[in-house]
């Protein structure tokens, strides 16, 4: 994302990182990272993980206009815009927590390691909340989808008429 002149859409970072640190990553990196209706960096399955934006854009047509300006620039680097999960799918905060965790733990007792380690946590998720993790993370799939779209609509609108 430093590197590559792209918008990447996400519902913040995976639940198990460390979000103040990935979001100071992101930053040292100058990844521009850009909250879609919300000043709230979500935590993937919660709208909100209790972490400030320095930035953040009411439509689609903002981030386009901001993108194709870094473009007309020469600016390096891409943004990360990030779109809070529907709300009516979220899981909070606190309910989802305790689920990672004994997903975890679980995970430490069978010797899960490596590449295994986030299919094995999202199976046991699954289990945990009894299926309602899988559907959280196929709304916030086709949220990304859909605000991605938008953005990129928007692009082409503001490239073809400045």
């Amino acid at each position: 994302l430093a590197r590559s002149r792209i918008v990447t859409v996400c519902a913040g970072a995976k639940a198990i990182l460390d979000l103040p640190k990935t979001l100071e990553y992101l930053e040292t990196a100058g990844v521009c990272v850009i909250g879609y209706q919300t000043d709230a960096f979500p935590a993937f399955y919660s709208r909100d993980s209790g972490l400030t934006l320095d930035y953040s854009a009411e439509s689609a047509d903002v981030i386009a206009r901001a993108f194709v300006a870094r473009e007309q620039l020469g600016l390096p680097g891409g943004f990360l815009v990030a779109a809070p999960i529907p709300a009516e799918y979220e899981i909070p905060a606190d309910q989802i927590g305790a689920s990672i965790d004994r997903a975890i733990c679980w995970a430490s007792d069978r010797g899960v390691r490596g590449k295994d380690v986030t299919p094995f946590l999202l199976a046991s998720m699954a289990q945990i909340t009894a299926g309602r993790s899988v559907e959280a993370n196929l709304a916030l799939l086709e949220n990304n989808a859909r605000v991605g779209a938008s953005i990129a609509r928007s692009i082409c609108a503001a490239i073809v008429q400045p």
